[in-house]
């Protein structure tokens, strides 16, 4: 039924091809911006610097492996050399794509011209347009054309995630020909798109959709944007089969099914989406991609624009884990979510999308890179009182490595655009546009300075409407020419003057800012604090940051340095009527606040300030209320339950969250007869045959499981050496004594009897002390 309904959706579009949904706003090329002074312009030289560190023949050799030729050097470890291998390359290619566009750098250009000489080298090599670091691959991608399909949602006939790696390097083609101008890549991104169509051509619409369970990053838009690119219906065609009918379906419906997917998982499909939607005039689709963006932002992000815990998708009524975990907002979602917005904004001039994208964009884009160190931030935790990991050079090859060597090179893509002969101003951020005969220079403190000047500098005088974006955090804003008040119009949330403009016309604005105290999405009396778009944050330390520069392990992206307790961090005492009155400015410091009135003496008149500008250290973004009867209820509750909870963390050896894609991972996992999913936001994994993990043992005494109070019993074996059978208990418990001596990374395989199946199973730990 499947292939019967994608067919004739496909035929019936391909009649209306023609019918693109309209571009109301154009953005410029990213080629036309030069950033001006800013700590943008900081992270973007400090950018330059990461990527000319890295070794380009490094992450070039999973490439050279699959091509037959011999590498120049060894991979990098870490995701690098343990099945990952070549997605950094991907995004190293569009990095430096969009990084010599924005900048002119002539070692960047240098650096991209020699990526895709190798590149081409191996695609030449491989004589069927096949191009891939994906470990093994040519394997797999043959059982795959032959039917033979085994797939989950992080792994795909035994490796991990292919689709999504591959994805990497079209991407990377991609923005090579389209941002760079590579010419040659334009060939490369097509021959590698026609094997693709190959592959797939004997399998069934069923089938395909049977792949896209594994992640596979944003293919449906790549294969879209080859059909833009060349307007060959075969890659239309291909974009459809790629796009996932069991995450459209609910979409299409206005249905919000998300809690507990995986959200690098759905966003990029959606993005592929709305590039098909655009192509096609698919109104549904657009609505679709509208539908889930309204969902993620309103619904499922916190204050900094970020979403996620452990990378999945938190429950919509309760943040309370999200607060609670070292494992918060993912930058990759953030990063594609920015990604989605620019896409929507485009076809639809709205300027609440870019609310969103400059939240997001200060709040947490910028400040995921370490503006004195380098390095990139993979979550950012929501967590009171805990701290980030910044990746190294040579050691981390994660995903939000690749998305963050690619942010800096993007900043200044969306700070400008135009509808038609108008001009728009939609960010205040220093930079200098070039279109036609027409210079903009913006030139300004912000935010620490409320407002911006933008001069106009043209061979001659011309005509054309100035828009200049209200954001919705101001109120009275304030616009001169020249020194002198104009008239002006408002409309559509922007400040509009439409003049014939001279050369050297100065505009200054004035954006009035002030505070604001928001609470997570299910409305919990726990505060978020604002100016004007800007997050604030408190230093609380720089205690125990173990591991904040991250080495080459498989988890050394999570902060897993101790975890303050919650009764240990501050709250405030008042009501949320007065919420605001908490705050005071510390004067002679912009955007310095003193926070009163807090539960905690020692907290007492702490400082808030932009979190972008933190770094290094523990950080405090979210602040409960209570009033003082509740304070000291809540302590009391509060300890009990954070002293068991520390507890257990401290004698655990090891542990695994089933069913959540990182995790499972890093612990090497492997099996047939299972599957996995989500209720209520608690993932788990369950099987009528084996699973198996790679687990550390060393000092543990005892094997904790937790998960769902089905009856079912678990077998439970540890390097094949079978320990026992364990039954859950009415809160869905189980512990089983390790053998004497256990120690060293062991297999741990929990299986079914025979005939039955496992129960749902959520949580796996090897504890010391019989815990």
């Amino acid at each position: 039924m499947m292939k019967k309904t994608v067919l004739l959706s496909f035929a019936l579009i391909a009649l209306t091809a023609t019918a693109q949904l309209p571009t109301r706003v154009e953005s410029f090329p990213i080629s036309s911006v030069r950033l001006g002074e800013s700590q943008f312009l900081k992270n973007q030289q400090m950018d330059i610097h990461y990527l000319l560190g890295l070794d380009a023949d490094r992450l070039l050799a999973p490439y050279l492996k699959e091509a037959g030729l011999k590498p120049k050097a060894e991979n990098y470890t870490n995701w690098e050399n343990t099945g990952l291998d070549g997605h950094i390359g991907g995004h190293y290619l569009s990095a430096l794509s969009y990084m010599a566009a924005a900048t002119g750098n002539a070692e960047i250009e240098k650096r991209l011209d020699y990526v895709m000489s190798e590149l081409k080298r191996c695609q030449d090599a491989a004589g069927d347009g096949y191009l891939s670091g994906v470990p093994n691959g040519r394997k797999i991608w043959k059982e795959l054309s032959e039917g033979n399909i085994r797939a989950n949602s992080f792994g795909l006939n035994d490796r991990w995630v292919p689709l999504y790696n591959i994805h990497k390097i079209y991407a990377g083609l991609r923005d090579a020909y389209l941002i760079a101008g590579r010419s040659e890549a334009k060939t490369m991104l097509i021959k590698l798109t026609d094997w693709m169509v190959q592959l797939v051509s004997g399998l069934t619409d069923e089938q395909i959709q049977k792949m896209l369970i594994s992640e596979q990053g944003g293919l449906n838009e790549t294969f879209a944007d080859v059909y833009g690119i060349t307007k060959d219906q075969k890659y239309l065609k291909l974009a459809h089969q790629f796009s996932d009918q069991q995450m459209l379906k609910p979409l299409l419906e206005s249905k919000d099914n998300l809690t507990g997917k995986h959200a690098n998982t759905q966003i990029p499909k959606v993005i592929g989406y709305k590039r098909i939607a655009d192509l096609e005039g698919l109104q549904d689709w657009n609505q679709a991609a509208k539908f889930f963006w309204d969902v993620v932002v309103a619904q499922r992000s916190v204050s900094i624009g970020g979403n996620s815990m452990r990378e999945h998708f938190n429950p919509t009524n309760d943040f309370s884990g999200l607060l609670a975990s070292e494992q918060g907002p993912e930058s990759c979602n953030t990063y594609n979510m920015l990604r989605l917005t620019k896409m929507l904004y485009q076809t639809s001039a709205d300027k609440d999308f870019m609310d969103y994208y400059e939240r997001a964009l200060y709040n947490h884009i910028l400040s995921i890179l370490n503006p004195v160190q380098g390095g990139f931030v993979y979550f950012t935790p929501m967590r009171s009182g805990h701290y980030r990991v910044y990746s190294q050079p040579q050691t981390s090859m994660w995903c939000c490595v690749g998305t963050g060597l690619e942010n800096p090179a993007r900043y200044g893509e969306m700070i400008y655009a135009h509808e038609g002969s108008d001009l728009i101003v939609n960010l205040f951020i220093p930079s200098t546009l070039t279109w036609g005969d027409l210079t903009v220079i913006q030139q300004n403190r912000f935010p620490q300075e409320p407002s911006t000047t933008l001069t106009l500098n043209m061979k001659k005088a011309k005509k054309f409407a100035l828009k200049i974006r209200i954001p919705a955090w101001t109120d009275g804003v304030k616009l001169a020419v020249n020194g002198s008040p104009v008239d002006t119009q408002t409309k559509d949330g922007y400040i509009v003057v439409d003049r014939k403009w001279q050369n050297g016309d100065a505009v200054n604005v004035e954006l009035p800012m002030h505070l604001t105290a928001i609470t997570t999405p299910d409305g919990k009396p726990q505060y978020s604090f604002l100016y004007g778009p800007i997050v604030l944050a408190a230093k609380t330390g720089t205690d125990r940051q173990d591991g904040m520069y991250a080495d080459n392990s498989r988890g050394g992206h999570i902060a897993n340095g101790p975890k303050i307790p919650a009764t240990q961090m501050p709250a405030i005492i008042g009501s949320p009527d007065d919420i605001l009155n908490h705050l005071k400015p510390v004067d002679g410091k912009a955007m310095n606040f003193r926070l009163t009135d807090v539960t905690l003496p020692q907290y007492e008149g702490m400082t808030l300030v932009p979190f972008y500008q933190l770094y290094e250290c523990r950080y405090q973004i979210y602040f409960p209320l209570y009033s003082q009867d509740e304070w000291t209820a809540k302590q009391q509750e509060m300890a009990a339950a954070e002293k068991a909870r520390m507890e257990l963390e401290a004698l655990t050896v090891d542990k695994i969250f089933c069913g959540e894609q990182q995790s499972e991972s890093d612990h090497f996992y492997s099996g047939n007869g299972s599957w996995n999913g989500a209720d209520e936001g608690i993932h788990w994994r369950r099987t009528r045959s084996a699973f198996t993990y790679q687990v550390k043992t060393d000092g543990a005494t005892t094997l904790r499981l937790k998960g769902f109070a089905d009856r079912e019993p678990i077998v439970v074996s540890l390097d094949g050496k079978q320990l026992g059978t364990v039954t859950f208990d009415r809160q869905g418990m189980a512990t089983l004594q390790l053998p004497a001596g256990t120690k060293g990374t062991l297999q741990l395989s929990l299986a079914a009897e025979q005939g039955k199946q496992t129960p749902r199973i959520s949580e796996i730990r090897l504890c010391r002390n019989g815990q």
